[in-house]
């Protein structure tokens, strides 16, 4: 079936995972959204966009582009002003999308927060939530719990909005049945190609003409400036096989880290909450633990019913509907009351009351997974490569300022920095000023390499991060300035780009010539190809914008002529001999067709409303080299 429809807008991914779980033992934060004043980089109807809020969003940015292009990444792209433009516009639609969500009073439950949140793997250990991972990921990140989950509730929002637009397109039945008709619709075609080649013979181009192109278009023939160059590369991947770590250190790290090779005991329980706050008045409490111990009783009575009670009894909306059923857990995942409560269990075994900060709980353990591990031998290997890039990465960030001031300050040699670390100082091929090749010569290695400093003052470059963890210096060994190729190098080539140009304008004036006499009815005897039959979704070869002309082609008689220019060259004549529409159009192909026209139209309203939000807006950017929008 012919796609109308591009893939819709994904919620954007929360590169930072935390997950707060159970639901009844953990809540979801109300959050302070006011900045800093003097760091705002943009403000949207008044609401403000940090700094910090757009460097966090650049440094997601990176990491993502890092991912994916592995030794390709080159850091140097966001220096580009317009690289984070791009990334500030994008948090400006997305604050304008959370304000317009507010205004139309849309409003994201707490418990859709802690949900989205239970999903994410990044913070998950072995495919459960671990409150400790949760703790260090959001420290490492330098983001607060409240920081993370205002973040969470303003994707959701600003989902939710665009889901009330993208969700709603409308399509009549009528729309569907004449796409699906169009189509359906099979098309039988012959087609004859007249290709530049054939008619380069004919083509003449004389000294005249060449030299004339050469001197009109001088900028095509510019050779931009070269240079050769010694450097030296620091890394601390180079550092690692030099690094040497004895055994008992790998031993030690073994029993000092062993969560790292297994998992440790996790246990299964099941929960009745009756909530009552730890600050409510005593009779609310009194009251509370009354209607506890009653279901405690039952429970006791009839283990069995254990489930029921707590889908009929249980205060816990995240758990009563699943028999009270929390899952597995290890260790200090839960509050310290029902943590020590569930692990002093034996299976099918019901606690007493348990207090809590959120009420009291009655505990029934479920199950008991024992913990597991990797025996040492095992995981030796993987400890020691590890400890030799943890060691690797301190030692290269005790030398990486050392190493550049090196380079700096003795900038007529690379050798004593190349020295200090170990390394080589190595020779280059021939660079050109413009054209990175990756790792080492990324675009900023390249500014660095023809920079005046480098090129007139002949002094080192910079110590360049060409990725992470890695520098490159440079200092030039031969140079050669921008030039205009000569005549003489260039001539044949030129001849030869008039030639094909000719060949190719001979071609099409070839073609429609013949596409006039066939629609005049003249039978021009010619070596049609094969014919074949085309739809508009699977056409083959065939250029795309070719076939909308075959389509849109009359049917009252046969054959029917259209012809192109072809994007790639040459010219395209095609004889339409035939039509033969589709067959019935059963309910569920309709409504397939119906559900994707539905999708498009809810984008395009979308993009209407978006476009009318903006324009209503006040928005001001102020970061150096952007424009400030106004209403």
């Amino acid at each position: 079936m012919f796609d109308f429809v591009h893939e819709n807008k994904k919620l954007v991914q929360i590169v930072l995972a935390v997950i707060i779980l159970p639901f009844a033992l953990w809540g979801v934060s109300s959050y302070d959204r006011s900045g800093n004043a003097a760091d705002v980089a943009a403000t949207v109807n008044g609401s403000k966009i940090t700094q910090k809020e757009l460097d966090d969003a650049l440094h997601r940015q990176q990491d993502k582009m890092r991912e994916q292009l592995g030794a390709n990444y080159d850091p140097s792209i966001f220096e580009n002003p317009r690289v984070k433009q791009a990334v500030l516009d994008k948090l400006v639609i997305q604050k304008l999308f959370v304000e317009r969500a507010r205004s139309a009073r849309l409003a994201v439950p707490d418990e859709q927060i802690v949900q989205v949140i239970a999903g994410i793997d990044a913070f998950q250990v072995d495919g459960k939530f671990n409150k400790k991972r949760y703790e260090s990921v959001l420290a490492n990140e330098r983001l607060s719990p409240i920081a993370f989950e205002a973040r969470v509730r303003d994707e959701l929002l600003g989902q939710e909005m665009q889901d009330s637009y993208q969700q709603n397109g409308f399509a009549s039945t009528t729309v569907a049945d004449n796409i699906i008709r169009l189509n359906e619709q099979q098309r039988t075609v012959n087609v004859l190609t007249l290709k530049p080649r054939s008619f380069k013979s004919q083509a003449k181009v004389d000294d005249a003409e060449v030299k004339k192109y050469y001197d009109q278009n001088s900028s095509e023939f510019q050779v931009n400036e070269q240079a050769r160059v010694a450097y030296v590369r620091f890394s601390a991947a180079d550092l690692v096989k030099k690094i040497k770590i004895n055994d008992a250190d790998v031993r030690n790290y073994y029993d000092s880290h062993k969560t790292e090779f297994g998992t440790p005991e996790e246990r299964r329980a099941a929960h009745i909450l009756i909530a009552v706050k730890a600050s409510a008045p005593q009779a609310e409490q009194d009251a509370a633990r009354a209607k506890a111990e009653q279901l405690l009783q039952q429970a006791r009575k009839n283990p069995g019913d254990f489930a029921e009670l707590a889908k009929k009894y249980s205060q816990d909306p995240g758990s009563a509907a699943k028999g009270g059923d929390l899952g597995y857990f290890g260790r200090g995942a839960m509050l310290k009351p029902f943590d020590d409560a569930a692990f002093a269990l034996k299976v099918g075994e019901i606690s007493g009351l348990v207090k809590t900060d959120y009420g009291f709980h009655i505990i029934k353990l479920l199950a008991i997974k024992p913990s597991r591990f990797v025996p040492f031998d095992q995981a030796r290997q993987s400890i020691l490569n590890k400890m030799r890039t943890q060691k690797a990465d301190d030692k290269f960030a005790e030398l990486a300022d050392k190493f550049s001031n090196t380079v700096y300050e003795q900038s007529d040699t690379l050798k004593p920095a190349a020295e200090l670390v170990g390394a080589k100082v190595e020779q280059s091929g021939w660079l050109v000023k413009g054209v990175a090749t990756g790792d080492p010569w990324t675009a900023k290695m390249l500014h660095a390499i023809f920079s005046d400093d480098a090129i007139k003052n002949k002094r080192n470059t910079d110590a360049i991060e060409v990725v992470p963890n890695t520098l490159v210096a440079a200092r030039i060994l031969d140079y050669k300035p921008a030039a205009l190729r000569p005549f003489s190098e260039v001539r044949e080539q030129i001849r030869e780009k008039l030639l094909s140009q000719q060949a190719q304008e001979l071609a099409v004036k070839q073609g429609q010539s013949l596409l006039e006499k066939l629609k005049g009815g003249a039978g021009a005897k010619l070596n049609w190809e094969a014919s074949q039959s085309i739809t508009m979704g699977k056409h083959g070869s065939l250029d795309m914008g070719l076939v909308r002309q075959i389509f849109q082609a009359g049917t009252a008689h046969f054959p029917q002529y259209v012809g192109a220019e072809l994007p790639g060259g040459g010219y395209m004549l095609v004889r339409i001999d035939s039509v033969k529409n589709g067959g019935a159009i059963d309910n569920a192909k309709r409504a397939r067709y119906v559900q994707q026209l539905q999708r498009l139209t809810g984008e395009e309203l979308l993009r209407a409303y978006m476009a009318y939000a903006e324009k209503n807006a006040t928005i001001k950017i102020n970061l150096p080299d952007t424009k400030t929008a106004q209403p």
